[in-house]
């Protein structure tokens, strides 16, 4: 899964942030989008429109079409997993490609190289730490969702997690525990891709902003891959939930549906704002003063993402009713809880815009008679400002739309159109539930298309 929704990820990133690709700020956005989506709404979705009963069998059915290939299973899960997640290495790569800086580029084509050998041997190594951090980031997704797999049938760690969970609390303990092995091992792979080289530019002079390469001959298929990643991905689960929506617009309320997105709104954009904060700090330590220390505080904050939702909400569960009861349901353990949980899709991009800022900026910056915390504000900050925003806006996707954490800390009366969304779906109104939905994609979108336009002037 890593791997496919690598191969989807980078095309998409250079044909939005590097080509004359036609509206490719509403593109980038476009393709964003899917991120927002929960896995098991998506998950749903497809099952609606490809399952034995969906509406692609009903629409072939006429045709002496009586049965599709079963959904079920690893391609439905394979597919699932893919279409919602390859916008977490998306964000980072794109936000990488944005601040390259072209003096290589321009050095590789003086001595004759052909553009896509400049790509393969000068550009994609440059991009190495920023789809290390993605995949990364998709591989422990993967490890740790359970709505996609459960509704596509398949047998995977987190089911088994979940199932011993409510009979055997310290299996579920242990099983846990292999999980965040399994992270460590991915954390570990993902330095040695990350590696020590220096990703900044190292000579004499100011960056100058990345040539636009035009796509020619090639604009047609490059619309025709961003439309078809756009119609699976986003246009299809779009149109099923519209499709339901209009089924239960007579029931809806839309002072409790405004009441959810504002209290979404609060509870991702404060989640974000710490993580964003946070990353930061680790970020900075990771990658300016490397030590054993600093390493192992960058691998701590990996360690909330590995764990299913449900298992690090119930921890905190645990520490609000034993050791702080006064902090117990408030909106402060709910947005710490978002941000411990989804921290490292801050880390990731942060930690890349670090590498892309040459050191010696900010040593001649202290030369100048500046202090560490003025460099820090004035040079290191701004410079690494559109990784920041990468890294918020992933926490703010993933905040909006996070679950079991809300259901079990969030305050009294505090409903958001995630829990919405599930209290609709279990009762077995889905035509309820995907009128959220729907609002919960325009609550995503407005921010998406901020960072992508303000990538796309820095470029």
């Amino acid at each position: 899964m890593t791997v496919t929704a690598t191969l989807i990820a980078i095309p998409l990133a250079w044909l939005t942030a590097r080509t004359d690709l036609p509206a490719r700020r509403v593109w980038a956005t476009l393709v964003t989008l899917p991120l927002v989506v929960p896995s098991y709404i998506g998950a749903y979705l497809l099952v609606s429109a490809f399952g034995p009963r969906g509406f692609l069998q009903d629409a072939l059915s006429p045709l002496g079409v009586e049965q599709l290939p079963s959904i079920y299973g690893w391609p439905g899960a394979w597919l699932a997993l893919t279409l919602f997640t390859y916008p977490l290495i998306l964000l980072p790569v794109r936000s990488a490609l944005l601040r390259l800086d072209p003096q290589l580029e321009d050095a590789a084509r003086a001595l004759g190289r052909a553009p896509r050998d400049v790509f393969r041997s000068v550009i994609l190594p440059q991009l190495r730490p920023a789809i290390g951090t993605g995949g990364l980031l998709v591989a422990l997704y993967v490890l740790s969702d359970f709505g996609a797999v459960a509704i596509m049938r398949f047998d995977s760690f987190t089911r088994e997690i979940y199932v011993s969970y409510a009979f055997d609390r310290s299996a579920a303990a242990a099983l846990g525990a292999v999980l965040v092995m399994l992270m460590v091992v991915l954390l570990y792979t993902q330095s040695r891709i990350r590696g020590r080289g220096a990703y900044h530019r190292s000579g004499p002079g100011a960056a100058r902003r990345p040539r636009t390469v035009p796509l020619g001959r090639w604009r047609w298929p490059a619309l025709g891959l961003c439309g078809l990643i756009t119609l699976i991905a986003l246009v299809l689960p779009v149109g099923v939930l519209i499709y339901w929506a209009s089924k239960g617009l007579g029931n809806v309320e839309a002072s409790s549906i405004a009441a959810n997105a504002g209290n979404s709104l609060l509870a991702g954009a404060l989640a974000a704002a710490l993580a964003a904060a946070a990353a930061v700090v680790i970020a900075f330590l990771a990658v300016r003063h490397r030590s054993l220390l600093s390493t192992l505080i960058e691998r701590v904050g990996y360690a909330g993402y590995a764990l299913p939702g449900i298992v690090v909400a119930l921890s905190l569960v645990f520490i609000g009713t034993r050791l702080t009861p006064g902090l117990y349901q408030t909106l402060a353990m709910l947005v710490f809880a978002l941000a411990a949980h989804y921290l490292p899709l801050a880390i990731g991009p942060v930690s890349t815009s670090l590498l892309q800022v040459s050191p010696r900026v900010e040593e001649a910056a202290r030369g100048l008679g500046r202090g560490p915390l003025d460099v820090f504000r004035t040079i290191t900050a701004p410079l690494a400002l559109g990784g920041v925003l990468a890294g918020a806006a992933l926490v703010f996707l993933h905040a909006v739309k996070e679950l079991p954490a809300t259901l079990l800390l969030a305050p009294i009366g505090f409903e958001t159109l995630a829990t919405e969304i599930w209290r609709q779906s279990i009762s077995g109104f889905f035509e309820a539930s995907a009128i959220p939905a729907l609002v919960l994609l325009l609550v995503a979108a407005p921010p998406l298309y901020l960072l992508s336009e303000r990538g796309t002037v820095r470029s």
